[in-house]
């Protein structure tokens, strides 16, 4: 039976890793959401309503009987779409416990890495001499994360999951902070896994670029495979 309701809102900004991985799971979840790209300069106040801590991604899902459901969290969205529908089976739902195991190198990721991830780009940016000690301090991540796939295909198994698509934003900007030293670097694995994503038909369609929503306020359909 076909919903009334208007399509689930997504507010987004087209290079931030978080709304980039809320709209990969989506797009694997083939959810359609009216897509709002915003500027962080310039937030929607109709955003900033239903989430005042004003970061993205924001997905805004209307009910018939309640107040409309708000997920301001990145992992959250990811969860939600997949839950709604998830046909490459990323939760890899037979085996639960993999899924506490994906969450688990998630949370890893989202809480250590980014922090050593933050200092490493800063370095970078501001030419300081903590550069290489910093990129070491990631390095400890990435090698994991490559022994992961010196096991298996993907992180968690030989099928994507939930984990992959949740680190693959954030390994994308590791790999552009020393370009050079990252072409050379020993995690040939993490290279081969990074490259098969950007190249996909579904890394194109997330990072399409859309008009500002505030420009115009038109209907942007996201999810549309």
């Amino acid at each position: 039976m076909t919903s009334n309701l208007p399509l689930p809102i997504l507010y987004s900004l087209r290079n931030c890793p978080y709304a980039m991985r809320a709209r990969v799971a989506i797009y694997y979840a083939k959810q359609k959401v009216a897509l709002r790209d915003l500027v962080l300069s310039n937030k929607p106040a109709e955003m900033l309503a239903v989430s005042p801590k004003g970061t993205v991604p924001v997905l805004v899902i209307t009910n018939e009987l309640a107040q409309p459901q708000v997920i301001d969290e990145s992992l959250e969205v990811m969860l939600w779409a997949l839950h709604e529908s998830d046909p490459d089976n990323l939760l890899h739902g037979e085996t639960p416990q993999l899924l506490s195991d994906m969450l688990s190198l998630i949370s890893q990721f989202d809480n250590e890495f980014k922090k050593c991830f933050d200092k490493y780009q800063c370095a970078k940016r501001y030419h300081e001499d903590s550069l290489e000690s910093d990129r070491k301090a990631c390095e400890k991540y990435i090698a994991d994360l490559e022994q992961r796939l010196q096991r298996n295909g993907f992180l968690m198994s030989d099928k994507a999951s939930l984990a992959d698509i949740a680190l693959l934003p954030f390994i994308r900007k590791f790999s552009k902070v020393e370009r050079q030293w990252y072409l050379q670097s020993p995690y040939p694995k993490l290279r081969a896994w990074l490259n098969n994503y950007l190249q996909s038909r579904m890394f194109s369609k997330v990072m399409t670029q859309y008009p500002q929503w505030l420009d115009h306020r038109e209907l942007v359909v996201f999810g549309e495979n």
